[in-house]
């Protein structure tokens, strides 16, 4: 008999997040647990959902990978016509979750988001497998096709007239969130998370526990 969803338990017991142990500084406490999630074999430590909304206010999410990630902020890359693109040039603000399940926990990053510079996505696109590079060609992402063998067709019409030196098409390139807001989550025992908020305040990083 399936357990209905109601029923389902988990006791959160891999960790926990204190004052004292987290650093001062978000990204330094991103970048550690980060390279935490990295060593658990078979996770894949740079999926994250990523929420949009629309001008009127509704929502979308879905996962996108993290490329990279400094001071300046996240970077993950796409189709700029997408429906996520359409998304953030009428609204360019959004949401990021990280959900390492291993480790029990959960970051959430918001902030205002913009394009990455030109020549930052054509030095992301160059080093992508050269099938990719062509998908990025074929798939009118976010848009009503037939059926596969659309792309399948669009993929040998652009692998054709591309060869193995495509240059990035203008519509396909990078989003940068800058973030505003922090904040980690820790799974702990009888549902009384960790978890700690950085909110940036006047130029300063300002940490705060929240209640879970």
């Amino acid at each position: 008999m399936i357990t209905p969803p109601a029923r389902l338990r988990k006791s959160y017991e891999q960790g926990e997040l204190d004052e004292e142990a987290a650093t001062n500084k978000p990204l330094e406490q991103f970048a550690a647990w980060f390279a935490d999630a990295r060593r658990i074999k078979g996770l894949e430590p740079n999926a994250m959902t990523l929420a949009t909304a629309s001008a009127d206010g509704r929502p979308s999410a879905r996962v996108v990978l993290l490329k990279e990630f400094d001071a300046s902020g996240l970077v993950w890359y796409t189709n700029y016509d997408s429906r996520k693109g359409a998304e953030l040039d009428a609204n360019p603000v959004a949401s990021l979750l990280f959900f390492w399940a291993p480790l029990e926990r959960q970051v959430r990053v918001e902030g205002r988001v913009e394009k990455v510079t030109p020549e930052e996505s054509d030095a992301y696109y160059a080093v992508r497998p050269l099938d990719s590079r062509i998908g990025a060609w074929a798939s009118p992402q976010s848009q009503v096709i037939a059926n596969r063998g659309v792309l399948v067709a669009n993929a040998a019409k652009a692998a054709a007239e591309h060869g193995l030196h495509p240059l990035r098409p203008d519509h396909w390139g990078g989003y940068r969130l800058v973030p505003e807001v922090w904040e980690f989550w820790q799974g702990r025992t009888s549902r009384l998370h960790d978890r700690l908020r950085y909110r940036l305040e006047g130029g300063d990083w300002v940490r705060e526990r929240l209640a879970p």
